[in-house]
């Protein structure tokens, strides 16, 4: 069965994740963060099923996370239904690439984690 991989095209580590996919024989179908960015109720299904916190599906390093002041958000106690209609709101805040599977939700590339994951 396919794994849902969502990424930027642009990025460097999506790219790089991309190519793991294929080079693993990975099989997956590729959405658009941008395009198609995620919607809060699919975030609050990945967020559940992640077992991560939260703060791991936003992309700390990108532009719009500093220019609104996510962090600051974060620590004053954002509810999660108010950080997943946030993260609803614009792809570019998403951590990707972000991949979604039947029983695991990866939040950015780390290969041993992959490879434990989806091998």
């Amino acid at each position: 069965m396919a794994v849902l991989f969502i990424e930027y095209p642009k990025c460097t580590t999506c790219k790089k994740a991309k190519k793991w996919l294929d080079e693993h024989g990975v099989e997956y179908i590729d959405r658009h963060i941008v395009e198609d960015n995620p919607t809060a109720a699919e975030l609050a299904k990945w967020h559940e099923r992640s077992g991560l916190p939260l703060r791991r599906f936003f992309n700390t390093s990108g532009m719009r996370y500093r220019e609104l002041g996510i962090k600051a958000k974060l620590d004053a106690g954002m509810t999660d239904e108010e950080a997943y209609a946030l993260l609803a709101t614009d792809g570019m805040l998403v951590k990707r690439p972000l991949v979604v599977a039947d029983n695991v939700v990866l939040t950015g590339f780390k290969e041993d984690s992959w490879a434990e994951a989806l091998l």
